[in-house]
């Protein structure tokens, strides 16, 4: 597409700017200035597939689809043209006027899913620092954080997908719950399709017969609402049928019992009733699940977008647990993260209750270790805010300024007509997009910001892999990056120093905030992002040969001492005690007792074997060196890639990124520590993240959505999306190609609840709940429930889903239902 900007001369790998697998890509500018789209083989987890979306993304670097200057409030209530500085001033004249009126916490930030890590964790730092608020939130609380909270609960930690997506097609069986990659992210069907080539099976569980359903072994349609009883009495049959792995339950989990109890109050006959699955389709589920000796349960926003969204993701790990089927390899419980950063959104500060590395912000420990990285007062870091929804609904009262970067809320949020009346009454509003969304639209002042192609920084992908965007184009003149907002406000605002405008520096300052956290980015570098597609977290930065360290939560345990400062590191965590005679080379992957030399990347030599396995380590070396190690030495040990325990001993010098104990110096801030740690793709194999290591069963229950179908409402209403559009549509809804393809909204519903109507295919429909109306055409088909309607939510106007959807929240993640309420369907007359 024609982009104004000036291009590199050569192609560019870079990644999607769309959803959470990432899929990587090539930017190419071709004769006559505009840039192709192009696949890109390398990248592992799409290995070249693009869906529509990708492959038109360029069309909105477009000057007709973007916004190329910044936008004020006239006099007479237009939007108009207007520079940077008078812009940039205007908005924080009026932050600044609002806290010295109302106080820190009438001032508002909302980011978003979308947002590099570095913007998200310039953003968090920019609203705690600089503003002095504690009012904090982004759209990803409408995305994951129900199966975050559970899988917190339950494992110690939450990163989307705790093993690769490659481990997919190689297990047994997978549960698919609430989700259809075949239109959310369509490059990912190729996993399911590869597991039942090779002989596994997949259950779909969904109210709708999507296109994903149509590829599965077995498709479960329960009521919507009801994920958490059908888990329920899976589990129940799992007991009564005797295929508990009682062995695993007593080594590697606590509160069995408990959750057994309430599962026991679920049998399937009274599930049946609740859900409307057959009791032999609950067995049949069960038998496939339970049959294989590995297997997986993933969610997405079907089970999670519920008022018991995180006891329903409970319920789907404690079958996990109860059948042995995580922390093992090829089994577990992993959620498919919908946002193109909604992992890494949600580990670096935006977040209303968390610090960077996912840190609580409630810990003391927390705030003094991310305090000292930013220069500033423990005690002067506000606490935790209100969640997304609650934020919005105190627009106009409590919360008189609001900035917004990133998100479409007058679209994407639940009870949308009464969150866009709470933006309209705001004292004042800013909002940074790429394009003038319907939330920009009724903004005090809009700043024109860079896109993905045309800005370098990293995202996580669902896979908790960290990537590395690549800038490929100039962006037009008028347009600004976020991290040039953030400087520029903070500046105005009195904070000179702190917020660099080069994605680079912010990362570095990232990594020293995440160190030691659950999400420790600390062992990663652009460098290596480039070199190794990617690197999983948790990365520590390795420690120095005569420290005591412990390794992260889940990736087992790393105990080592010695004397002096040292190039000594070692990338496994193992578990098991392997020796022999034998040679074995690789980088930073070695265990040996003996002397040598470090320099470059490592390449270790000596007596000893190389286990691709599980394996404890223990080990002796000396050796002096700096940046990346060699070292060759005699001795006995293993190479290992698994999770587990390190013990070594060794004595040397050496420069790098390190902590030390004992007798040594320690010198931070002279490159990347020797022999970095590889990364970890996958989690728990050795122990969960809890404070004894074992995962936890959540003693749940079913209980009614917030809103069940009475005589005035007697319809369920689901909401979803479609191939061709994206979210809030903000992007998409400027491609043509893809508007052709899902040009507006519609009603799906079933030929009985059409023919009550007196409806056919096309005909406008009026869907109320109690929160308001929506009209779209009728779009008649079997693959529904007769009791439930569909409506995807990518447009504005009368056809806007969210104007119906019920912002009961979930008492744990404050998620919102979005995915149940009661509505009426009525027919349109002219």
């Amino acid at each position: 597409m024609q982009n104004t900007g000036t291009r590199t001369p050569a192609t560019t790998p870079t990644h999607c700017p769309y959803c959470a697998l990432q899929c990587g890509m090539n930017l190419t500018p071709v004769e006559g200035g505009t840039v192709e789209v192009s696949e890109r083989t390398d990248f592992p987890v799409n290995r070249g597939a693009l869906c529509g979306k990708g492959r038109t993304a360029a069309a909105v670097l477009a000057p007709g689809a973007r916004l190329t200057s910044p936008l004020v409030r006239s006099g007479d209530g237009a939007l108009v043209p207007a520079g940077w500085d008078e812009a940039l001033d205007r908005i924080a004249g009026n932050l600044e006027r609002t806290r010295a009126r109302y106080g820190a916490d009438a001032l508002g930030v909302f980011g978003g899913g979308g947002l590099t890590n570095e913007k998200a964790y310039a953003l968090g730092k920019f609203a705690r620092v600089v503003l002095g608020t504690s009012q904090i939130d982004y759209n990803g609380r409408f995305c994951m954080s129900s199966a975050a909270a559970a899988g917190t609960r339950a494992f110690g930690l939450d990163r989307g997908l705790p093993f690769p997506l490659e481990d997919v097609p190689r297990t047994g069986c997978v549960i698919l719950v609430g989700s259809n990659p075949a239109e959310t992210m369509p490059p990912s069907l190729r996993y399911f399709t590869e597991l039942r080539e090779n002989g596994g099976t997949l259950i779909v569980v969904d109210p709708r017969r999507t296109k994903t359903a149509e590829q599965a072994d077995l498709h479960l349609a329960p009521r919507p609402g009801t994920d958490l009883a059908l888990a329920l009495g899976m589990l129940h049959l799992v007991v009564a049928e005797g295929r508990v792995d009682e062995a695993y339950v007593e080594e590697r989990t606590s509160g069995w019992e408990e959750a057994r109890a309430a599962a026991m109050a679920h049998w399937p006959e009274y599930v049946e009733r609740i859900t409307g699955v057959s009791v032999p389709e609950l067995r049949e589920a069960v038998r496939l699940f339970c049959a294989p000796e590995a297997a997986m349960v993933l969610t997405a926003r079907g089970p999670e977008q519920q008022a018991k969204g995180t006891d329903t993701v409970g319920a789907w790990i404690n079958l996990c647990l109860a059948t042995g089927r995580a922390g093992r390899p090829l089994s577990g419980y992993g959620c498919l993260t919908g946002q193109g950063n909604g992992q890494g959104g949600r580990e670096h500060g935006q977040k209303a209750d968390q610090l960077p590395g996912y840190r609580k912000l409630t810990d003391p420990a927390a705030r003094r270790h991310v305090a000292e990285v930013w220069g500033v007062d423990p005690d002067a870091l506000p606490g935790p805010g209100r969640s997304a929804y609650e934020l919005l609904d105190a627009l106009g009262t409590d919360v008189r300024s609001l900035l917004v970067m990133g998100s479409n809320p007058v679209v994407s949020a639940p009870r949308a007509a009464h969150v866009e009346g709470r933006l309209r009454s705001l004292d004042f509003l800013a909002v940074c997009d790429v394009v003038l969304s319907e939330t920009a639209e009724l903004a005090d002042v809009v700043l024109p910001v860079t896109q993905w192609a045309e800005e370098t920084g990293t995202t996580t992908s669902l896979e908790g892999r960290v990537l590395l965007r690549r800038r490929a184009i100039t962006p037009p003149d008028g347009v600004r990056g976020d991290l040039e907002v953030l400087h520029g406000l903070a500046g105005r605002l009195g904070v000179e120093k702190g917020f660099p405008t080069d994605p680079e520096e912010v990362f570095e300052e990232l990594r020293r905030a995440s160190a030691g956290g659950p999400a420790d980015y600390s062992g990663i570098d652009y460098r290596r992002l480039a070199e190794e597609n990617g690197v999983f977290w948790p990365c520590p930065a390795q420690p120095a040969a005569d420290d005591t360290h412990t390794a992260d939560p889940g990736t087992g345990t790393d105990t080592r001492t010695g004397t002096g400062t040292g190039s000594d590191s070692d990338s496994d965590s193992d578990s098991d005690s392997d020796s022999g005679s034998g040679s074995g080379s690789g980088r930073d992957m070695s265990t040996e007792t003996g002397t040598g030399s470090a320099s470059g990347m490592s390449t270790d030599t000596g007596s000893g074997s190389t286990d691709a396995g599980i394996g404890r380590d223990p080990r002796t070396a000396t050796g002096t060196g700096s940046g990346m190690s060699t070292e060759t030495g005699s001795g006995s040990g293993s190479t290992d890639t698994g999770i587990g325990r390190v013990t070594r001993t060794a004595t040397g010098t050496g420069s790098g990124m390190s902590t030390e104990t004992g007798s040594g110096s320690s010198d931070a801030g002279a490159g990347l520590r020797v022999a970095p740690h590889p990364g970890t793709p996958r989690l728990f194999l050795d122990r969960f993240a809890t404070d004894d290591g074992r995962a936890r069963f959540a003693p749940v229950t079913h209980r009614p959505s917030a809103e069940e179908p009475d005589d005035e409402y007697p319809v369920l209403l689901t909401t979803g999306r479609v191939v061709s559009q994206y979210q809030s549509g903000a992007q998409t809804r400027r491609v043509a190609e893809l508007n052709a393809a899902a040009p507006g909204p519609f009603v799906e519903l079933h030929p009985r609840l059409a023919a009550r109507l007196g409806a056919a295919d096309g005909d406008p429909l009026a869907v109320v709940s109690r929160r308001g109306r929506a009209v779209a055409p009728a779009r008649i088909t079997t693959g529904i429930r007769p009791d439930t309607v569909f409506m995807p939510f990518h447009w504005p106007g009368e056809g806007r889903a969210n104007t119906l959807t019920n912002p009961a929240l979930d008492p744990t993640s404050r998620m919102p239902e979005f995915k149940v309420c009661a509505v009426r369907v009525e027919t349109v007359t002219s």
